[in-house]
């Protein structure tokens, strides 16, 4: 693969990135992709969210060749998907949602004939290191048919990673994976990170993507609706809430809390959701003061990325 001359500044680059799938029979054609500009930075950890059917997979796939755009123009680690296709490919290593590997062929097999699609000279093929590297080396010799699920999905990392890619793309990695391979992938995927290959990753885990990503895109109808550092997109969310523990239990309505949403739980605590911009929690406590409430404890509540996620999708 021919890199540039030196590394660019943006791993991924869209511009007015645009895809019409053409309806089958008498169907509408459907706009998966509305001329979308997105740009993802060298050295990176990407989140792609959105939900179903919002066209992250269609960005995924045409990135990899697999879905041909309609418009608009990409490169990938500064290679044109168009005019300089081969080293576009060689740059990105994309890990599928569904899991597509040749039962007959062993681990060891599957990233030999891997590297071979993508030129990697025999000398120069990492096999070992890698199957060590996702925990899979004690299983080289075994079918594939015969992995766990959480197995395959580690191959399936491994396969993308043969070339050595700048830029890996995991695609929904943990879905149905229990919590311990969750542990050891993610522990994988940050050394990754920390080598200095960008990760770009899409998952319906929003905990996953808060933790993880420096900087989240949410796509909704083929349109990016947010592409900000994570933790300025978090606050965004205006609101902050005030979870209250009183000394004896109270009975709901009170008094003096008419401009705040006020709400009761189930352990008797009652929460005071406001606006951070408006409210202060010295004020709320004064209040809770003069309605005679004694405080046994209390602790604030901020938002998350759900919170964020549902608000700008809904």
């Amino acid at each position: 693969m021919l890199a540039p001359a030196s590394p660019p500044d943006n791993a991924i680059e869209a511009r007015g990135l645009d895809k019409t799938y053409r309806g089958q029979g008498k169907g509408k054609p459907v706009h998966a992709l509305k001329s979308i500009d997105l740009v993802i930075p060298r050295g990176s950890f990407f989140g792609l969210l959105g939900p179903n059917g919002a066209g992250k997979s269609t960005f995924i796939n045409i990135l990899g060749g697999l879905v041909v755009k309609s418009g608009g123009t990409a490169k990938i680690w500064g290679h044109d998907i168009d005019t300089d296709t081969m080293n576009a490919r060689g740059s990105i290593g994309i890990v599928p949602q569904e899991i597509n590997i040749d039962p007959f062929f062993n681990p060891q097999e599957a990233l030999e004939i891997q590297a071979g699609y993508y030129g990697v000279p025999k000398s120069e093929r990492q096999t070992e290191k890698i199957l060590r590297a996702v925990g899979l080396w004690e299983k080289r010799d075994a079918y594939a048919r015969t992995l766990s699920g959480g197995m395959k999905r580690r191959l399936l990392v491994a396969k993308a990673m043969v070339h050595s890619p700048p830029i890996l793309v995991l695609d929904e990695p943990t879905a149905g994976v229990d919590v311990d391979l969750r542990r050891q992938l993610w522990d994988h995927v940050r050394e990754l990170h920390a080598q200095g290959v960008t990760i770009v990753l899409t998952t319906h885990y929003l905990e996953e993507a808060q933790e993880l990503c420096d900087t989240i895109a949410i796509i909704n109808h083929g349109s990016v609706i947010a592409c900000e550092p994570t933790s300025k997109l978090i606050s965004r969310l205006d609101q902050k809430t005030l979870v209250v523990t009183p000394q004896a239990p109270l009975t709901p309505p009170l008094a003096g809390f008419e401009d705040i949403t006020f709400a009761m739980r189930p352990t008797g605590a009652f929460a005071l959701t406001y606006k951070t911009s408006q409210h202060s929690v010295e004020e709320l406590l004064d209040r809770i003061r003069r309605a005679g409430i004694a405080i046994k404890d209390l602790s604030i509540e901020e938002p998350d990325l759900e919170d964020v996620f549902v608000e700008l999708t809904a």
